[in-house]
């Protein structure tokens, strides 16, 4: 088994599926790379047995079809200090020794039996859908911050993704906080919905770059895949029945705060080191036009308060929020104005976006508010 191909690119792949490495595995095999030459394509493959992902390379030279395991630690920290240059792999198969030529020097290294690496999953009585790679790469981006790592629901530890004839939704919350995000402009025929967990999607989320290309979603029961550009990222789905997550959302909402999100943004970074460091709570004083905003940690004497002009239709309120709940749903939002729908200082608030350049586009953020400190 013989092949040849460039440093840097293959750095950058191994890079991207190391993220499918766990840091520490009970089956040692899992701490390599699978590689497998045949013809000119070399698929070189990553899993922690829950998320399995597979890249395609094309090698400027391929010989002598063939497979091995290498481990990931060894061959990342080799690779980084390379130059730009081509590199020549030569694998014994019978002795699994690897040998690995550059400009630089030669190296050597002993592989793994490719025969004890986990089979990658087979996907059957599966519904294929083609989704942009810009909308799913928005729909992950702006839910999975939101899930949870509660062991006892393991439903939320994942984004529910939701086809219906016509929309797809994305849905994720951890019980303090919840997004919901919706896309007309993508449907299908038949309604269907799993939940996919938050590893394989951040996986996911950092290979989908800004271009515009078509992802192939294949899914059952019990897995889905992505496809895209030489790209297959396997998921084992989340069992189990998503909350009825439009039960939880307030719809009587007479209270509606209008703010500059920037200005929000950076008030609220400037207040939560005031804060109490077990709730995080920020108070929001509405009183007219005027958003007083004030964070404090009684045991430390420490305190912090800022005004914001605001704009505000309904009666005065008091209402208190975790700061790291709101830095994450309020910076995923890209409207220059946000509005927050309060119907009473101890119900969930909506954060909405005041302005949406994509009218295909639906975004509604829910946060539980913290009990306030009495002074």
């Amino acid at each position: 088994m013989k092949f040849i191909i460039n440093s840097q690119v293959l750095l950058k792949k191994l890079q991207s599926l190391n993220g499918v490495i766990n840091s520490s595995n009970t089956l040692p095999i899992l701490d390599d790379f699978l590689f497998e030459l045949e013809d000119n394509s070399l698929k070189i493959t990553a899993t922690d047995l829950e998320t399995t992902m597979v890249m395609t390379l094309e090698p400027s030279m391929a010989d002598e079809p063939g497979k091995i395991t290498i481990q990931a630690k060894l061959l990342l920290d080799f690779l980084k200090y390379l130059p730009d240059a081509p590199l020549t792999f030569s694998i014994d198969q019978n002795t699994l020794a690897v040998e690995i030529l550059s400009s630089e020097g030669k190296y050597k290294l002993s592989g793994h039996n490719a025969d004890d690496y986990p089979q990658i999953p087979e996907l059957t009585d599966t519904t294929l859908v083609e989704l942009p790679s810009v909308l799913l790469a928005a729909g992950i981006t702006k839910t999975v911050f939101a899930t949870g790592n509660d062991e006892l629901r393991p439903v939320m530890g994942g984004v529910f993704f939701e086809f219906t004839p016509d929309y797809l939704t994305f849905v994720a919350t951890d019980a303090h906080k919840l997004v919901r995000y919706r896309r007309l402009d993508a449907k299908v025929e038949t309604s269907a919905s799993f939940i996919v967990p938050r590893k394989p999607l951040n996986v996911l989320k950092n290979l989908l770059s800004n271009e515009d290309f078509p992802v192939q979603v294949e899914y059952n029961v019990t897995n889905a895949s992505f496809a895209f550009q030489g790209v297959r990222l396997y998921s084992r789905l989340i069992e189990g029945k998503y909350p009825a997550y439009e039960a939880v959302i307030p719809r009587d909402n007479k209270n509606k705060l209008y703010v500059d999100r920037m200005s929000f943004i950076n008030s609220v970074k400037r207040l939560s080191p005031f804060a109490n460091q077990s709730t995080h709570q920020v108070r929001l004083r509405i009183n007219g036009q005027e958003l007083l905003m004030n964070a404090e940690d009684i045991d430390y004497s420490n305190e912090g308060v800022e005004r914001l002009k605001c704009t505000y239709e309904g009666e005065d309120m008091e209402i208190g929020f975790n700061s790291k709940f709101l830095l994450d749903m309020v910076s995923n939002l890209e409207s220059e104005e946000i509005c927050f729908e309060l119907s009473g200082p101890t119900r969930a608030g909506i954060i909405l976006p005041v302005t949406n350049e994509n009218q295909d586009e639906n975004i509604l953020m829910l946060v539980m508010p913290v009990m306030l400190a009495q002074n």
